[in-house]
C-alpha cells in the first residue's frame, strides 16, 4: 500500500533525525567546555571528571565525583631511554593507568587543573592514545563555581583501548630532519631567557634552542589567572607560526603542550605534533646542535 505525502514525510525526518545524532556521536567532543555545560553533566555516567591538582587539594575540595589523577604522581610524564625527562610513557602502561582512574572506551574525560600545561599535556597524552572525547575545563578548578565534594571519590576500573596516533607525536628522528631543514617548522614554547640560553631548566645539559626554532612562549597565551585568551587573540599572537606542518618543544614536553593546544585545537591547524622528548632528550647528546 502507497505511503500518504505525510507518512512519507515523517519518514524522512525520521531518516535525518537518526543521521543527526550519528553524526553527532561521531564528532569529538570540544576541546574546551565550560563550567555551566559541565554542571549539566552530573548524572551523565558516561562523563568523568578527571581532577590532576595535588591529590591533598583533591581531599580538600573537588568537582562532586571527580577522581584524583595527580599530575605529579599518576605518571602521565616519565623519563625516556634517551634521556627526555618527561617522555610519553609506554602506550599500554600509560592505557591501563587511565582505565584503573575509571575512564572507559565510550566515555569523555573532563580534564581539570590548576595549571594549563598540565591540563594541556594530559589531554594531548588523550589524544595520542587515540581517545577524542576528552576535553579541558574552560578555567580550571578556578573557574569552577558549582557544588564542592570533599574526601575521596572513586569510580569502577574500566576498559580503555588505546589506539596510537604518530601523527601527534614528534620523535628523534623527525626532529632531527627539522633541525637539518628539510622537515616541519620548530616552534619552542619556554620562555625567551630559556630560548636564548640566559637560563636553562635543571633537566637540560646545555642552555639554547634547536636550530632555527622559533621563540613563542606559551605563557602569552594565558591571562592572568591562567585562562586561555581568546581566539582572535591566539590567532594573532602565534600567527609567526603559521608554517605548516610544525614541531612544539620545550624542556620536558611540559610548557610546549600549551602551545600545541593552541595551534592543533583552538586555531585547528593541520600537522601539529608535539615533541615530548623536547630538549632534556636533544641535549643529552653533546653532538646534537644547540642554537644560543
Amino acid at each position: 500500500m502507497p505511503l500518504s505525502p505525510r507518512s512519507v514525510a515523517h519518514a524522512l525526518c525520521r531518516a535525518v533525525g537518526l543521521l543527526g545524532l550519528a553524526a553527532g556521536s561521531a564528532r569529538a567532543a570540544e576541546p574546551l567546555v565550560s563550567a555551566a555545560w559541565l554542571a549539566t553533566q552530573a548524572t551523565n555516567r558516561h562523563v568523568m571528571v578527571l581532577d590532576i591538582r595535588p591529590a591533598d587539594e583533591h581531599l580538600a575540595g573537588h568537582i562532586p565525583g571527580a577522581v584524583s589523577a595527580d599530575f605529579a604522581t599518576t605518571g602521565w610524564m616519565v623519563p625516556g631511554p634517551g634521556g627526555a625527562a618527561g617522555a610519553l610513557p609506554p602506550v599500554e602502561r600509560i592505557a591501563a593507568t587511565i582505565g584503573a582512574l575509571g575512564v572507559g572506551d565510550a566515555d569523555q574525560a573532563v580534564i581539570v587543573a590548576d595549571q594549563f600545561p598540565a591540563a594541556a599535556r594530559v589531554y594531548w597524552t588523550f589524544k595520542v592514545l587515540g581517545h577524542t572525547e576528552v576535553s579541558i575545563l574552560d578555567g580550571g578548578w578556578h573557574g569552577w563555581t558549582g557544588p564542592v565534594e570533599h574526601g575521596p571519590a572513586m569510580r569502577k576500573p574500566a576498559v580503555f583501548t588505546p589506539h596510537y596516533n604518530a601523527e601527534l607525536r614528534a620523535e628523534l628522528p623527525e626532529v632531527q630532519a627539522a633541525v637539518a631543514g628539510s622537515g616541519a617548522a620548530l616552534v619552542d614554547a619556554r620562555p625567551m631567557s630559556q630560548w636564548s640560553g640566559a637560563a636553562k631548566s635543571p633537566v637540560v645539559r646545555a642552555g639554547g634552542h634547536l636550530p632555527g626554532a622559533l621563540s613563542l612562549d606559551q605563557g602569552m597565551a594565558l591571562t592572568a589567572d591562567g585562562r586561555l585568551k581568546s581566539r582572535n587573540e591566539l590567532a594573532v599572537l602565534f600567527a609567526p607560526a603559521s608554517a605548516k606542518p610544525a614541531i612544539v618543544y620545550c624542556n620536558a614536553g611540559y610548557l610546549s603542550a600549551t602551545d600545541w593546544f593552541v595551534l592543533s585545537e583552538v586555531l585547528q591547524r593541520p600537522g601539529m605534533k608535539l615533541y615530548d622528548g623536547s630538549m632534556s632528550e636533544w641535549t643529552a647528546d653533546p653532538s646534537r646542535p644547540v642554537a644560543r
